[in-house]
């Protein structure tokens, strides 16, 4: 399996009550799904994974993976607090057909390098289906450094993927160097860090990002991996273009942004889930000018 393009973080649409509400899943998808989308990811830092309960994942993980069959490919975030629950989480995903899982380092506990490789070799261990890792020292506190990263690639066979969520380039860099095997080094579009430009000129594969979620055709086309000169321009051309917008999609915690973005457009992003609350007043706005401004409403409302 291939990770290399866009693929867009969606969010978990909620009912007015707080609780899942799975069809509303369905445009989601398929609005990424008519675009173009090279896949998607589920129960991410978009999907508010950390705010769900085992059962709920469940569902989600369940839900998605028989909606997407045949249309989409996507990567379910597994992740759980702890080993023994991770690997449950992914074996589950695997039982239900998910095409991979997407794996970060849990939350909170800040484990020392050892111990990080040692979860993600034993999760790996248990399955057969592809992982990618998820490198986001800013959620999680902890940064996955490019000796233990490396370790991981050349080791752990069914690793097939490294999304990385880091302001340093040399990295990167250092990854890609020390690579026995070639697998998918990705990165996020958050404007503090910059690095998808970077990341595609030293052979990346391409970005998972949430700014997708409201130009889906946009960010399949910046993303697409480096092969001749007219690829490096279009790319540039996008990132400038759309840095604002960028901008403005990490400007709150996520998905507070792309949920509001994505009611704009008339597709059901909803609310976030508590202590998280909707976007409003001036960013609000923004956001509207800014969409607007950009042709965004003019082409993607639905």
């Amino acid at each position: 399996m291939r990770i290399t393009g866009s693929w867009v973080a969606i969010p978990t649409p909620f009912q007015e009550d707080g609780k899942i509400d799975l069809e509303k899943f369905k445009p989601i998808i398929d609005f990424q799904n008519y675009y173009g989308t090279d896949g998607l990811l589920v129960l991410g830092s978009a999907g508010e994974s950390s705010m769900l309960s085992k059962e709920e994942k469940k569902q989600v993980i369940k839900f998605v993976v028989e909606y997407t069959r045949n249309k989409i490919p996507v990567l379910v975030g597994t992740t759980c607090s702890n080993t023994r629950d991770t690997v449950e989480m992914t074996t589950y995903a695997q039982m239900v057909g998910a095409d991979g899982a997407l794996i970060v380092v849990p939350p909170y506990i800040k484990p020392p390098q050892d111990d990080l490789y040692n979860f993600l070799k034993t999760i790996a261990d248990q399955v057969d289906i592809p992982i990618a890792v998820y490198n986001n020292p800013t959620r999680v506190g902890v940064n996955i450094k490019p000796e233990t990263a490396l370790k991981m690639i050349n080791n752990i066979e069914n690793i097939i993927a490294l999304k990385e969520a880091i302001p340093d380039v040399s990295q990167l860099i250092k990854v890609q160097i020390g690579m026995d095997r070639k697998i998918d080094v990705l990165t996020c579009d958050a404007p503090p860090y910059s690095i998808i430009l970077p990341n595609l000129a030293i052979g990346g594969s391409g970005t998972t990002n949430i700014t997708g979620n409201l130009i889906p055709e946009e960010f399949v086309q910046l993303s697409r991996p480096w092969q001749k000169y007219e690829d490096m321009i279009n790319s540039r051309e996008l990132v400038f273009k759309y840095f604002p917008l960028m901008e403005i999609c990490y400007s709150v915690t996520n998905p507070v942004v792309i949920k509001a973005g994505l009611n704009i457009l008339g597709l059901p992003g909803g609310n976030p889930r508590l202590p998280l609350h909707p976007l409003g007043g001036e960013k609000l706005e923004r956001l509207k000018r800014i969409m607007n401004e950009l042709g965004i409403i003019a082409k993607y409302k639905v």
